[in-house]
């Protein structure tokens, strides 16, 4: 007869004695914390988020012609997958002048894709494209933008990333264009704008 193998038991803990158990010395014996009375005299302090003047309306005051969008790495690769010539479908989305702005982390990350989209970097160094300058570290171009777009409220953000869109909701005032049915669309514009009804 073999000898019976003990198999361990998964995800088991070692079990551990609580700091208030008597079996531990008093001076290593957890204190018993005691509950301070709040004092009812007592100003209470209570910290409001401040939204920006902008928003003092039901939409945004700082959105209006010409309207500047701020330009994400996928949406250009997207946009040439769609065959949409990026300013006149910006053009026909909104009925209004518009102007692509691309951020240095942006084209940076273009540039780190290499070979393959080399096309969209073409595009993106179009003269109508207006160039904004980053004074942080680092190329993470989400992180940019999310932090550009909370600091000034007049841009529309264009993007097709989940992620991104996911972070932009949370934003307060920031429309967001994308593209579905091979054509753009916008969300979260007040349609005092003219936003397309679809």
């Amino acid at each position: 007869m073999g000898k019976q193998k003990k198999q361990k038991k998964y995800a088991t803990m070692k079990r551990m004695i609580s700091l208030k158990d008597q079996r531990i010395k008093k001076q290593d014996r957890a204190k018993t914390q005691k509950k301070k009375k709040e004092d009812p005299s007592a100003i209470k302090e209570q910290e409001v988020a401040k939204y920006p003047s902008c928003l003092f309306f039901q939409y945004n005051t700082q959105l209006g012609p010409p309207y500047y969008i701020l330009v994400d790495t996928n949406f250009i690769n997207f946009s040439i997958k769609a065959k949409l010539d990026v300013v006149q479908s910006m053009m026909d989305c909104l009925y209004a002048k518009c102007v692509p702005c691309i951020t240095d982390c942006v084209m940076a990350e273009l540039e780190k894709l290499g070979m393959k989209f080399r096309v969209a970097l073409r595009i993106a160094k179009d003269p109508r494209f207006e160039r904004l300058p980053c004074s942080h570290k680092g190329t993470y171009a989400d992180d940019c933008l999310v932090q550009r777009v909370t600091q000034h409220k007049c841009y529309i953000m264009a993007t097709v990333d989940r992620d991104l869109k996911r972070r932009i909701r949370k934003i307060p005032g920031v429309p967001i264009m994308y593209i579905s049915n091979h054509r753009y669309n916008i969300e979260r514009m007040p349609d005092d704008y003219g936003a397309p009804r679809l």
